[in-house]
């Protein structure tokens, strides 16, 4: 590129810059988002909670945060992947319970990992053409309670004669595996990746850096205990306040992580320590048109731009990232470089890392606070988790991108500014 095309490119990016950063009445803002800690599947700290009990006391808990009328709430749009009919009934229910009146409509909403991003899209697109001045978007999965053998639902026999559709069954582990072998990354860089995903979630937790984002919520949790002989099991419960992730490790560094057997395929590069974890949490994010938020009295802390979402092949379904990106940028008119921060969600390291290369991406402009790697990927909680995370990181005027990829084969990415 010559000197005067890279001048002529730089001049069109600052205006589009200027353009998403300027204030109008019309603009979708975000006036809350915040989220549960995120805690390990299966023995963590939500364990005893079903997905409606997290969301209720989440909802419950956001509400009085943000002291907003809920009857000024006007559509509810929530994210689920494992519950049947994701969560449509029981969710429902869940948001009654927190407060939120019976003349609030409900949409649950099942797009995989993307789930409450494409809740956050719902509600602004209602937003944007008048449906509604305020909507509340949200995700909560318990896998602990909805994950394992027979949680996905099969292909039938007649489709798994086509080709194409077969390969939506494909275990996700294994598309890593793809992807690592297609685009030639080892498993050094991935565990270089993964632990440094751990060391800047370990770091931000000891400096208090997720704090303002994470909802203290108090839950009781049952415990066993063998008396003295051995002979008898006592189950006690307790109350406990859940306000810190339980993911993140101390002192992960490359060589520890390169110790743990492959998890999908004997010679693969993909296992436990450099793959999402299997979590539970909820995260949600209130919206409005600006000129209703300030009618409200409610704060602006930061705009919603564009959503992206398109497909990719299912057998390397980790890849979408690498594609919704660019498409949302071009949406928008910005470059890689005008993006100040950028979440991406680490299904697996080696899906993430080709997906940072591909794009251009800074990799210190990255998960600055660590990952799904370190965190934990409580899959339709982790869109709206981004949100809520990103807009702490990003200072007032920078302009943000979430992205994750999803399930069967697609990407999807948003644009953001903090004000």
């Amino acid at each position: 590129m010559d000197r005067l095309s890279q001048i002529s490119g730089h001049l069109t990016s600052s205006a589009h810059t200027a353009k998403i950063t300027q204030k109008n009445d019309d603009d979708v803002v975000i006036v809350a988002a915040y989220r549960t800690a995120i805690t390990k599947g299966g023995k963590g700290q939500f364990k005893d909670l079903k997905s409606d009990e997290l969301l209720y006391r989440f909802v419950k808990k956001f509400l009085e945060t943000v002291k907003v009328d809920p009857s000024k709430i006007e559509d509810v749009a929530c994210g689920n992947v494992l519950n049947k009919g994701a969560g449509a009934t029981e969710h429902r229910a869940a948001v009654l319970a927190a407060g939120i009146p019976d003349s609030t409509p409900f949409l649950a909403i099942n797009r995989q990992c993307s789930s409450s991003l494409t809740c956050v899209n719902d509600i602004a697109n209602k937003i944007r053409v008048g449906q509604i001045g305020l909507g509340f978007a949200c995700g909560v999965e318990s896998m602990t309670q909805h994950y394992g053998p027979g949680a996905l639902a099969e292909i039938s026999p007649l489709l798994k004669k086509n080709a194409d559709a077969k390969k939506c069954e494909i275990p996700m582990g294994i598309t890593n595996e793809n992807v690592a072998a297609k685009y030639h990354i080892d498993r050094k860089v991935q565990d270089e990746f993964a632990a440094a995903s751990y060391n800047k979630a370990e770091k931000a937790i000891a400096a208090g850096l997720f704090k303002e984002e994470i909802l203290p919520l108090e839950v009781e949790i049952t415990e066993e205990e063998d008396d003295d002989e051995g002979e008898e099991t006592k189950v006690t419960t307790k109350k406990i306040v859940v306000d810190t992730d339980g993911g993140p490790r101390k002192g992960v560094t490359p060589q520890s992580l390169g110790k743990i057997k492959p998890a999908f395929k004997k010679d693969g590069s993909t296992h436990a320590g450099n793959s999402s974890q299997v979590s539970d949490g909820a995260s949600g994010a209130l919206l409005a048109r600006r000129d209703v938020a300030e009618k409200l009295g409610l704060p602006i802390i930061g705009k919603y731009v564009e959503f992206r979402v398109l497909g990719v092949p299912p057998e390397i379904m980790g890849v979408g990232p690498a594609y919704a990106i660019p498409q949302v940028l071009k949406a928008t008119g910005l470059g890689v470089n005008d993006i100040d921060i950028y979440e991406i969600n680490e299904a697996f390291a080696a899906q993430a890392l080709f997906s940072i290369h591909h794009v251009g991406i800074d990799i210190n402009k990255v998960n600055p606070r660590g990952g799904a790697i370190a965190l934990g990927h409580p899959l339709a909680a982790t869109g709206t988790r981004q949100i809520a995370t990103l807009m702490r990181e990003l200072k007032p005027g920078q302009i943000g991108v979430t992205s994750m990829c999803l399930g069967t084969g697609m990407g999807a990415a948003a644009v953001f500014v903090r004000e």
